[in-house]
């Protein structure tokens, strides 16, 4: 089978530092979006094409909505929560406040309502990082360590496969799941990208069964079936592609976060999209964000 070719469109010109963690608001058609060092929480209308954001008060590395209203945050502290209405992130658990040099980055929530993120070193070193899972009850367990960026999560529609990115191994991984005990079993690797390539970075999945993968320093997004087969490359004008997730009415359109930090003045110039929000037509239909149960 040939690999088909997409484009993306630039929908916002954000010029974030770290765009990152996009999801989908279906009760209010909106996308809420991160940008991670300015400690930002985004909320962008594509049919106002208006952008409103929030201050963390701190580096903030993802985001998912709430059952009853408001989102869960994974911050630079750990995880917080904002009620609806409210103007200021209260800090619930705190993680590894005996490890400055490090931050939380990327997570999601289960179809159980527990909400998976994961942390790293700033300076990206490896081993540095955990994979944590809070309850709705607030409580937090570490479930994985020793990674070094731990990165985009998403789940099979039978919840029985959790697929994992840690960006420093490389590739995508594929973890047998209990739901019941939001446990995980049986890691292999299904996706390999070499690192000329770039690194995968966040990811979701489609209403087929297939992965979306965001390649940093590789301009792409790309889709991969479950085995592993490329199915679809999405070309952006901007090399440091981060994260994407499905919207839209019918959850038809992909957006995607990108990355203008650490560009040199030249590669901006010749970048100028940096850091924005892109758009994407994919011919495929994606699901709707699972909301964290606390």
């Amino acid at each position: 089978m040939s690999t088909a070719t997409l484009q993306a469109e630039a929908v916002l010109a954000a010029g974030a530092g770290v765009g990152e963690c996009p999801v989908w608001d279906d009760e209010t058609g909106t996308l809420i979006w991160l940008d991670i060092p300015a400690g930002r929480v985004h909320r962008f209308d594509p049919r106002a094409g208006t952008d409103t954001f929030i201050s963390a008060g701190q580096p903030v590395g993802s985001v998912a909505l709430r059952e009853l209203g408001g989102i869960v945050l994974a911050l630079r502290d750990g995880f917080g929560l904002l009620d609806p209405g409210a103007a200021e992130v209260r800090l619930v658990r705190a993680v590894e406040l005996d490890v400055p040099e490090n931050r939380m980055n990327d997570g999601k929530c289960d179809a159980a309502g527990r909400f998976w993120a994961g942390t790293m070193a700033f300076d990206s070193r490896p081993a540095a990082g955990t994979l944590y899972r809070l309850e709705p009850d607030l409580s937090v367990e570490p479930v994985l360590s020793e990674l070094t960026i731990s990165n985009g999560l998403a789940w099979s529609a039978d919840d029985r496969t959790l697929y994992f990115v840690d960006s420093g191994a490389h590739g995508i991984d594929a973890f047998d799941y209990d739901l019941e005990r939001g446990s995980i079993a049986n890691r292999r690797r299904i996706i390999d990208i070499p690192p000329e390539d770039g690194l995968a970075d966040g990811l979701t999945i489609d209403a087929d069964g297939c992965l979306w993968v965001a390649v940093w320093n590789g301009w792409t997004v790309r889709r991969y079936a479950p085995d592993g087969e490329l199915l679809a490359v999405a070309e952006l004008t901007t090399a440091r592609v981060t994260s994407c997730t499905f919207g839209g009415d019918r959850f038809d359109e992909l957006y995607v976060t990108t990355a203008a930090e650490g560009l040199s003045p030249e590669q901006r110039l010749t970048q100028p999209h940096a850091g924005d929000l892109f758009r994407i037509r994919p011919g495929v239909r994606g699901l709707p964000a699972r909301r964290f149960g606390g």
